[in-house]
């Protein structure tokens, strides 16, 4: 290696990179990792001049002349500048502010994870010329893909995957953040009107407005209500059937087992679709049973009566219990198996009952393996769609919400906006609302978890 070489700066190879990828790893003496960080860099410039119109000769502007990144990122940015009008042939050529905010995401995304590749090259470039200079030894390209491959071989593999999971789950979620801060609702649809940024009007909206503050704290409030009660008692219900099949005075346990398994072999739509023909007011023959046998006096409407919301509220918990005790029986019959006989046999030496035996051994050691689960099912039944949509889809009316009945919780009403009032911008700040509240209480819960702490 020749003098001068030595005391070539490390930054000079990195600013080279930093520049033109490759081009300090050329200046290193590298040429098969310069080839390997210019390959990147040529796919990026060609496919930006590719989908673009840089040659039209005319003024350049990034809506009639940028590629896919410049017009993404510009989309992005401003949401479409020329709206679509109606003349005598019809509607003209203009921007949907929605496929430009799509597009613009992609393109940011995938300039994200390039970048990621451009700060490995200005990196590595500078990085290997200041060991150079500190007197190691050369490494050629070969050798350098060699050690990378052994020792990242879990990410390489990894890699492909990721790349879904940014484009297919990190995507849709920025998607609908950004939804949040715009006005794109049924008074304002692309692509015959521009969607606009409006910064935080949407949840002063929901905060700010009487009427929506009311809905979404009521909303909440049962919600919150529906996710705790439905956990515990499924939860309760469950612990207690597998305690009671794992008593040995039981004969045929897995018989019984298999019919209390039943409720959830049959997919949960079907049975709530079944519960709401039972339940129905006007034609299901559990009220017309209520009234012939004396009961009541006339016909109850058990998901339609404004004036006893409870009556609604109360069946889906009923419905919701049926559906989901038989997890937690098969959760809790697994772990009962587990633990030791010894357990109980020094337990009956000391002298405890059956019910100290129950509060003492059994209770902890299944609480303490399935609370992890138990704040999933918490999570699941604070989003339990299918249950309340299904079964009550939302009702009864509640004269006081703003698209929402009584039985709606925040999953429901965030459909409801969305899909049956088209209130996109709403919608989007009711998730965001979602994820913050489940994400809050499933980060506490879990923290407090033993089970997560001894992980």
């Amino acid at each position: 290696m020749s003098t001068a070489q030595q005391r070539l700066p490390a930054s000079v190879p990195g600013i080279a990179s930093a520049l033109v990828w490759g081009s300090g790893q050329l200046l290193n003496r590298q040429a098969g990792k310069a080839a390997f960080f210019f390959v990147f860099f040529a796919a990026l410039i060609g496919w930006e001049i590719g989908s673009g119109n840089y040659y039209a000769g005319m003024d350049y502007t990034p809506r009639s002349n940028g590629g896919f990144f410049v017009k993404g990122l510009w989309g992005l940015i401003t949401l479409g500048t020329k709206p679509r009008e109606m003349t005598l042939t019809g509607l003209t050529e203009g921007d949907n502010s929605i496929v430009l905010m799509a597009n613009g995401l992609i393109s940011l995304l995938t300039l994200a994870l390039l970048a990621i590749v451009w700060i490995w090259g200005v990196r590595d470039a500078a990085g290997y010329r200041r060991r150079l200079n500190d007197g190691g030894p050369r490494q050629s390209s070969l050798a350098y893909f060699k050690r990378l491959w052994e020792h990242s071989f879990a990410y390489i593999v990894l890699s492909p995957g990721m790349l879904l999971i940014v484009f297919m789950s990190v995507l849709p979620v920025l998607f609908g953040i950004l939804v949040a801060f715009t006005d794109y609702n049924r008074d304002n649809l692309p692509p015959k009107n521009l969607v606009h940024w409006v910064g935080f009007e949407n949840f002063a909206t929901i905060f700010a407005v009487p009427s929506w503050t009311a809905t979404f704290l009521g909303v909440l409030g049962w919600t919150l209500v529906w996710a705790v009660v439905a956990t515990a008692t499924t939860y309760a219900a469950g612990f207690l059937q597998a305690v009671l099949l794992a008593n040995r005075k039981v004969r045929f346990p897995r018989v019984w087992r298999s019919i209390f398994l039943l409720p959830w072999a049959v997919p949960g739509i079907v049975s709530a679709l079944v519960f709401r023909s039972m339940f129905n007011g006007q034609f299901g023959p559990i009220s017309q049973w209520l009234v012939d046998v004396g009961i009541t006096d006339e016909r109850v409407y058990w998901f339609t009566d404004p004036s006893h919301p409870n009556l609604a509220r109360g069946i889906a918990l009923l419905v919701n219990l049926w559906l989901g005790f038989p997890f937690f029986m098969a959760l809790v019959g697994g772990v009962l198996t587990n633990i030791p006989d010894s357990y109980y046999e020094a337990a009956r030496m000391d002298g405890a009952g059956p019910l100290q035996q129950l509060r003492h051994i059994t209770l902890p050691v299944v609480h303490r393996t399935v609370s992890p689960l138990l704040i999933l099912a918490f999570v699941s039944n604070f989003n339990n769609f299918g249950v309340i949509y299904f079964l009550t889809q939302g009702g009864p009316d509640n004269a006081g919400y703003r698209f929402a009945g009584s039985t709606d919780l925040l999953i429901t009403w965030l459909f409801t906006l969305t899909l049956d009032n088209r209130l996109y911008n709403i919608g989007a700040v009711m998730s965001m609302l979602i994820f913050v509240i489940v994400g809050t209480i499933s980060v506490w819960n879990l923290n407090r978890s033993k089970a997560i702490r001894e992980l």
